[in-house]
C-alpha cells in the first residue's frame, strides 16, 4: 500500500518539462530541414514543430545540475504562494536504427518530497508498444514500474498537462494554415517573479520580448480525441526555426489557457540547424482559475551532445542516486 501511495504521487508531480522530449512515433529523427523557398502545408509545419520540440537535432540533450544552479519549476494559483521544484534531466537519442529503443529520458529530483527520486522513461521504435516508466523510490529502495500517465493530467501540480509537454504527437490532431503575421506582443510572465534572485535558477527572467518581430505561421490544431477539455489550440510559429512561441487554447471558441515558450539557440544565429533549440522558459496561465506556471532553464545547466554513454541511461543510474 506505502508503494502504491508513493507512486500515485509520483506520476502527476513528474516535472514532465524536463521529461518533456520523449521521441514519440510518427515524426522521424531525421526529418529534413525546408528547402529555401519551400512551401509547407500544415501538417508539414507541425511535424517540424515537432521535431524543435523534442530536440531531435541532439544525440543526447542535458539540463544538468551545476554547482547549486538548476532548472525550476514553479506553479502560483490566484492569490497563493507560490511552490517550487527543483530538476535535472537526461535526454538520449542516440540508438541506431536497428535498436528497439528510439530515446531514453531520466529526470532527477533535487527538492520537495520527491528529492532523490529518479524517473527513467524509455520510448520504443515499434509505434504500438507504450512507454516503459520506471521510478527509484529513494525511502525505498526500490525501482517500480507504472502506467502512461492521462494527457490532460496536470504535470507536476502545474498548468501544463503531459499533453502538452510531452505525449501529444501531431497525428493526434488535424492542423490547418491560418497565414502569416510577425510576433507583437512580448512572452507572459508571472509578475511577482520577475527578475526575482533564486536560489536555485538565479535570477528569474524578465519577460521575452525578443521574438518580437519574427515572422510566424498561425497553425491551428484540432484534436481528435472526443469530449476533450480543448477543441482546438493555434500557435505562433517561428517561420524559420520551427520554435512554437506561444499557443493559445480554445473550448466553445472561447479562450481558456495559453503557454508561451522562450526559445535560444545552442550556438550563433546561421549555424548549424536552425532548429537547435532550447527552452529558456515555459510561462502558463489557466484563465478558468488564473492558477500561473513558469518552468526556467537556465543557459549554464544546458549541455548537449555529449559523451555519456548509453549505460547512464539504465536502472544502474537510477539505483545511485543520493537523496
Amino acid at each position: 500500500m506505502r508503494v502504491q501511495k508513493l507512486t500515485h504521487r509520483l506520476i502527476p508531480l513528474l516535472p514532465a518539462l524536463f521529461v518533456t522530449v520523449q521521441l514519440e512515433a510518427g515524426v522521424d529523427r531525421n526529418l529534413p530541414y525546408p528547402q529555401p523557398g519551400t512551401e509547407l502545408t500544415a501538417d508539414e509545419v507541425a511535424d517540424q514543430v515537432y521535431f524543435a520540440n523534442h530536440f531531435y537535432s541532439f544525440d543526447n540533450f542535458s539540463i544538468k545540475r551545476r554547482g547549486k544552479t538548476l532548472s525550476l519549476l514553479v506553479n502560483k494559483r490566484a492569490n497563493d504562494t507560490a511552490t517550487k521544484t527543483t530538476v535535472e534531466r537526461h535526454l538520449n537519442n542516440n540508438y541506431s536504427d536497428h535498436d528497439s529503443i528510439q530515446s531514453r529520458d531520466l529526470a532527477i529530483f533535487h527538492s520537495g518530497k520527491l528529492r532523490g527520486t529518479g524517473m527513467l522513461v524509455t520510448e520504443y521504435r515499434d509505434e504500438q508498444k507504450n512507454k516503459d516508466y520506471m521510478a527509484w523510490l529513494p525511502k525505498l529502495r526500490k525501482i517500480r514500474r507504472f502506467a502512461q500517465p492521462a494527457h490532460e493530467d496536470d504535470w507536476g501540480g502545474s498548468v501544463f498537462t503531459f499533453g502538452d509537454v510531452m505525449l501529444r504527437k501531431p497525428s493526434d490532431e488535424s492542423h490547418e494554415l491560418l497565414g502569416k503575421k510577425t510576433m507583437r506582443t512580448c512572452l507572459g510572465m508571472i509578475d511577482s517573479l520577475e527578475g526575482e534572485v533564486s536560489r536555485n535558477a538565479g535570477r528569474i527572467p524578465e519577460r521575452s520580448c525578443r521574438h518580437l518581430g519574427k515572422e510566424v505561421y498561425g497553425l491551428k490544431s484540432t484534436t481528435h480525441f472526443d469530449d476533450w477539455w480543448y477543441d482546438y489550440r493555434i500557435s505562433y510559429v517561428d517561420t524559420k526555426s520551427f520554435a512554437d512561441y506561444r499557443t493559445l487554447y480554445y473550448k466553445n471558441d472561447e479562450l481558456i489557457k495559453v503557454i508561451d515558450r522562450d526559445w535560444g539557440l545552442v550556438k550563433n544565429e546561421g549555424e548549424g540547424d536552425p532548429r537547435a533549440l532550447f527552452w529558456k522558459y515555459w510561462y502558463g496561465v489557466d484563465l478558468t482559475t488564473g492558477k500561473e506556471s513558469l518552468a526556467v532553464v537556465p543557459r549554464k545547466v544546458v549541455h548537449f551532445n555529449t559523451k555519456l554513454r548509453n549505460k547512464f541511461w539504465t536502472e544502474r543510474t537510477l539505483r545511485k542516486i543520493k537523496r
